[in-house]
């Protein structure tokens, strides 16, 4: 709980006021940086500035309201009633003023009284009487079954506790996600850049290489319909280039749903702000060790099975027969009034209140419908447990599968690049045709783009797994 605190506390620090307040442009703005776009750049925008995080924040601050209003059950209540007779055989007038303060521990109340009266009431309306200063009483209410140990003032301040604590957990699930789909997003376009400049680097071979052929053939060394292949072998090149650039641009244009500005607003990323091969694809890795009760979605059902067992006592409660206690002390002050000396001597009054329902089918039914649902929360428990657990083994079973296709990729990109640069050696020498030392290059660039799908799975599969494990500090949270 500590942690989940820590985590909404900074995620409501980086969603300041401004945020709410500006209004998100159609399009998103140009990058002013330069320097290359960082995994941990992205996931502090989107911890300050996601849109869903701010909506689930704003959810947060609904449910401390509705707390803070369940609270209200227990504020103390004053009332002042007052009545004139302004017509009749009588003149009697009467001021009372009341203030009620509810018990925490138990459904009855404390109260004190003060009532003051002028002239003469008829006696039927005897009670009405006090001396010249006034009746003061102080008196309380002390429930000994029904709601001694839960009513409907204390049941209503632990759901909305309750309450609170969901939109906490939901608040977190949803900054979680958030963040997942930020990570997800850089990797997809820092992946997508890097196919673009494997494609370039292929093309740009295509290029430097027609000089060289169309050289040959106007001095008749290389007959004309090799350079007629290789513009061939140029365009569908620049066709691949292009389809890049495509996917580059899309992806960029995803990112900016998670890369924002401090006021909120969407940032398109251009090409040149792509960090080099080595960190763009920069796989995340777990911290903590992890514990399924870490699991906001978890956490929510347990929340909601104790609300359950909340509204159960509640119900059962209604069963009980009401065998109420109460007390009063009450005393005149002042001078004799027109009710006589009897009202002056110190008074006691203790009394009982019984009432016992002899059908009560009402809470009988809602007793019936809680154990009901709390039976279903903890069969879903229990069915998020176990999913949880496969879910995370089935990651680390994707990871492990990615690192070795990986370490495999790798060895097939090395060992292309040396027979392109062999090949295009012997074709420079005379030893080689056209389309070997093509074909060599173009594996070579598809043994490239296989490794930097190898590499973008298995950061997308660490990032599935830092939020399937809560790993807060992969995913940008504990900042």
């Amino acid at each position: 709980m500590r942690r989940l605190r820590s985590v909404l506390a900074v995620l409501a620090a980086c969603c300041c006021a401004p945020v709410l307040a500006q209004e998100v442009p159609a399009e998103p703005a140009e990058s002013p940086r330069t320097s290359p776009l960082t995994l941990e750049e992205v996931l502090r925008a989107s911890a300050r500035s996601a849109p869903q995080i701010i909506e689930a924040l704003a959810r947060v601050r609904q449910a401390e309201g509705r707390a803070l209003a369940a609270e209200g059950a227990f504020d103390t209540v004053f009332d002042v009633d007052g009545r004139s007779r302004l017509l009749g055989n009588y003149d009697g007038s009467v001021v009372e003023a009341r203030a009620t303060r509810p018990f925490t521990g138990n459904g009855g109340y404390a109260y004190g009284n003060y009532r003051v009266s002028r002239g003469d009431f008829p006696i039927y309306e005897d009670q009405a009487f006090t001396n010249r200063l006034g009746e003061v009483k102080i008196g309380t209410l002390f429930s000994l079954l029904r709601d001694r140990f839960i009513d409907d003032r204390r049941a209503g301040l632990t759901l909305a506790a309750g309450a609170n604590a969901i939109a906490r957990f939901e608040a977190e699930a949803s900054a979680i996600g958030v963040q997942s789909r930020a990570l997800q997003a850089y990797q997809n376009w820092a992946a997508a850049g890097l196919r673009l400049r494997a494609y370039r680097d292929l093309l740009e071979l295509a290029e430097s290489r027609r000089a060289g052929i169309a050289r040959q053939v106007e001095l008749g060394a290389r007959p004309e319909i090799l350079l007629v292949e290789n513009d061939q072998n140029l365009t569908r090149r620049r066709a691949l280039v292009a389809q890049a650039e495509q996917l580059f641009a899309a992806a960029a244009n995803q990112l900016s749903l998670y890369y924002r500005d401090a006021a909120g607003r969407p940032i398109l990323v251009p090409a040149d702000r792509l960090p080099d091969e080595a960190t763009a694809l920069a796989a995340t890795r777990g911290g903590a060790a992890f514990l399924p009760d870490d699991r906001p979605d978890l956490q929510t059902v347990l929340a909601q099975i104790d609300q359950s067992l909340v509204r159960l006592a509640q119900a059962e409660n209604d069963l009980q027969p009401r065998l109420d206690l109460r007390g009063e002390v009450g005393k005149d002050i002042g001078p004799e009034g027109l009710g006589g000396s009897s009202r002056t001597p110190l008074e006691t009054v203790v009394g009982v209140r019984f009432s016992m329902p002899l059908q009560n089918r009402a809470a009988r039914g809602r007793v019936a419908e809680v154990r009901a649902e709390i039976e279903a929360l903890s069969a879903r428990q229990q069915y998020l447990r176990d999913q949880i657990a496969t879910e995370v083994e089935g990651i680390n079973i994707a990871v492990d599968g990615a690192e070795r296709l990986a370490e495999i990729a790798i060895r097939e990109r090395d060992l292309s690049r040396r027979l392109a640069e062999a090949e295009r050696r012997r074709f420079e020498l005379g030893s080689s045709d056209f389309f070997l030392v093509n074909q060599r290059e173009e594996t070579a660039a598809d043994a490239e783009i296989r490794l930097i799908d190898a590499r973008a799975r298995i950061a997308n599969a660490r990032g599935e797994l830092s939020a399937a494990t809560v790993d807060r500090r992969a995913l940008g949270l504990d900042q």
